[in-house]
C-alpha cells in the first residue's frame, strides 16, 4: 500500500496566516524608514537642482558687463553677458613712430584700435565692443556699444596682439581712461532669467520654471521676454516661489552692488528654500 504525503488546507491556512502577520509587522517597522529615506532622496534632488540653478545665476552676473543688470520684476532679471575681453590701445606707440599703432581716445573717433592682450575665447565679426559703461541705460540704448567688423591677429607685432575694425567709429566717453574694453556675443548680446507660473499644487508641487532666456538685440526699455521662445531653456522646474531683489547702489558709490536670490522647490510634499547672494562688481 502506497503512503501519500502532503500539506492539508489547515496548514496551508495556517501559514498564509503567519505570512501576512510576519509581513504586517515587517511594513509596520521598515515603511517609516523607507519613507524617511525617499523624502531625504527628494529633498536632496530638489537642493540640487535649486542650487545648480541659482549658481548659473550667479556666474552670469559676475562676467557681465558693468552696469548691465537691471531687475524688471521680482520674478524677472536681465545683464548682458560677455565671452571676452582686455586693454586696448589708448595713445600711439610714442617709441615706434614707424608704426604708432591704432588707439581709441575721447578726443577724435576712430574704427581701429590695438588689443594689448590675448583673448582666451574666439572673438569675431559682428560681437559687440562695449567700453567705460558707467549707467544701465547707455548701454542698453547702444551709447557705450560698437559692433565689431572684423579682427585681425598681429600676434608678435609690437602694436599688440590683434586689432579690431568696428563697423563705425567710436569715441571713449568722457572721463574714461581705465583702457579696459569687454567683449558681448553679438548673437546673444541679452540674457533674462524668468520664474513663470511659481505656485502650488494640491499634490504638494510646485507648478512654475526657472528660464534662462536669450535674445538677439538689446531693449532699451527693461521688459521680460516670453517663456515661449526657441532659445528658452529650463533651468529648474516645480518652482513653487522665487524672488530676485537686485540692489545697485549699497555705498557710497555704483561700482558694487548686491543680488539677493531666493527659489523655493516642491514635489510630492517636499519644499526646499534656497537663498544666494552674488556681490556685482560695476567697475568698468
Amino acid at each position: 500500500m502506497t503512503r501519500q504525503s502532503g500539506v492539508t488546507l489547515v496548514e496551508i491556512v495556517v501559514v498564509i496566516v503567519l505570512v501576512g502577520i510576519v509581513a504586517g509587522i515587517a511594513s509596520m517597522q521598515l515603511g517609516p524608514t523607507i519613507r524617511g529615506y525617499l523624502m531625504v532622496e527628494r529633498r536632496a534632488a530638489l537642493t540640487d537642482q535649486a542650487e545648480t540653478a541659482l549658481r548659473r545665476i550667479v556666474t552670469d552676473v559676475r562676467s557681465a558687463v558693468p552696469n548691465s543688470l537691471r531687475q524688471v520684476s521680482p520674478q524677472c532679471v536681465e545683464l548682458v553677458p560677455t565671452v571676452d575681453g582686455g586693454r586696448f590701445r589708448s595713445g600711439p606707440d610714442v617709441e615706434n613712430a614707424a608704426a604708432p599703432g591704432a588707439f581709441l581716445d575721447q578726443f577724435a573717433a576712430s574704427a581701429d584700435f590695438d588689443v594689448l592682450t590675448p583673448f582666451t575665447h574666439p572673438v569675431a565679426a559682428n560681437d559687440l565692443v562695449v567700453i567705460g559703461n558707467q549707467n544701465t541705460d547707455d548701454l542698453y540704448q547702444g551709447l557705450t556699444v560698437a559692433a565689431i567688423r572684423s579682427v585681425a591677429a598681429t600676434a608678435g607685432a609690437t602694436t599688440g596682439e590683434h586689432r579690431i575694425t568696428l563697423a563705425v567709429p567710436y569715441l571713449l566717453p568722457q572721463g574714461y581712461t581705465g583702457g579696459r574694453f569687454v567683449v558681448v556675443p553679438g548673437s546673444q548680446p541679452s540674457v533674462s532669467y524668468v520664474c513663470a507660473g511659481a505656485g502650488r499644487d494640491s499634490a504638494g508641487n510646485g507648478t512654475g520654471t526657472l528660464y534662462r532666456i536669450t535674445r538677439d538685440a538689446l531693449a532699451p526699455a527693461a521688459s521680460c521676454p516670453d517663456v515661449a521662445l526657441p532659445t528658452a531653456a529650463v533651468l529648474a522646474t516645480h518652482v513653487e516661489g522665487c524672488d530676485f531683489r537686485y540692489s545697485p547702489n549699497l555705498g557710497a558709490t555704483q561700482e558694487s552692488g548686491f543680488l539677493q536670490l531666493q527659489l523655493t522647490l516642491s514635489a510630492g510634499g517636499e519644499s526646499v528654500p534656497l537663498t544666494l547672494g552674488a556681490h556685482v562688481d560695476n567697475v568698468p
